[in-house]
């Protein structure tokens, strides 16, 4: 049986949970730590944060234990499914930060693996997203430390547990089972760029911006909003076929290093520029 225990944050965790948001922050901005009350502060809002933090309708703080440690810690965000949340997180779930102690050190066999401690987590994160209904799930690491957001190249061990998804799934709608009408369902679609970058392939629906982010059977498909059947076939395709699923893969990540840096969406919004002007 396994020793791992993925449950509900208790307020006896939060010693263990601060020296393991400290550990992350330090990783990132050496010296930077912060204090019990503010990790605990962080759980229930974000009073600095006046314009997103008002949009969020529920807040979940889960924790893996193993042998009776903190291994691990995700805090989940529930949007507002209406016009009470921004149209880019309406009716959205987040994974505003997942945090794991990395790999033992080598030659280390006291510090134990907890790898699946974290899968074991992320599992439980996304089964709360199906209870709740969301449309649109999301995925980042701002901890409530100055500088510390999206996933740093500091924290591999995060990045790389995101990598191991076979496919990420955007099955976005216009009208959602519960006949809620959804009215911008996708902007750009940033969580879909965010896989292609960690080299995922990605089956989204063909609405909004996704058919300009996803390029279908070169990086990923497309599938029409709402049908079922569609998106479970092209799943088992992506499952069934390892080669494929590789190199769906391998020509997300380089589509998102061409066109979705910085540096490349500043050149094109630079080149964009003369021609308006000339008018």
């Amino acid at each position: 049986m396994s020793d791992v225990q993925v449950r509900p944050f208790r307020r006896g965790d939060r010693d263990q949970l601060t020296r393991l948001v400290n550990a992350h922050a330090e990783a990132v901005v050496p010296g930077m730590s912060v204090s019990v009350n503010t990790v605990l502060g962080s759980l229930e809002r974000q009073p600095e944060e006046f314009i997103v933090d008002p949009w969020v309708s529920e807040r979940v703080t889960l924790v893996a234990e193993q042998r009776s440690r903190v291994a691990a810690a995700a805090h989940l965000l529930r949007y507002y499914p209406d016009d009470r949340a921004g149209p880019a997180f309406r009716d959205a779930g987040e994974i505003y930060w997942l945090l794991y102690w990395p790999l033992a050190p080598a030659g280390n066999p006291f510090w134990p693996d907890v790898t699946g401690a974290a899968e074991a987590l992320i599992a439980a994160c996304i089964e709360i997203f199906g209870r709740w209904g969301v449309t649109r799930q999301y995925a980042g690491g701002e901890l409530p430390v100055p500088g510390v957001y999206g996933v740093p190249e500091q924290w591999p061990h995060i990045a790389a547990l995101y990598r191991r998804a076979a496919v990420v799934c955007l099955p976005s709608v216009h009208l959602t089972c519960y006949g809620r009408r959804v009215q911008i369902s996708e902007l750009l679609g940033l969580a879909a760029i965010e896989a292609m970058a960690s080299g995922t392939p990605v089956i989204c629906s063909r609405l909004g911006g996704l058919p300009e982010v996803v390029r279908h059977g070169e990086t990923g498909f497309l599938v029409e909003p709402g049908n079922a059947a569609e998106l479970r076939d092209r799943v088992a395709t992506v499952l069934a076929d390892r080669r494929l699923a590789r190199r769906l893969g391998d020509n997300a990540r380089l589509l998102a290093l061409e066109r979705f840096t910085w540096q490349a969406c500043a050149q094109r919004c630079l080149a964009a520029y003369p021609p308006m002007t000339a008018r």
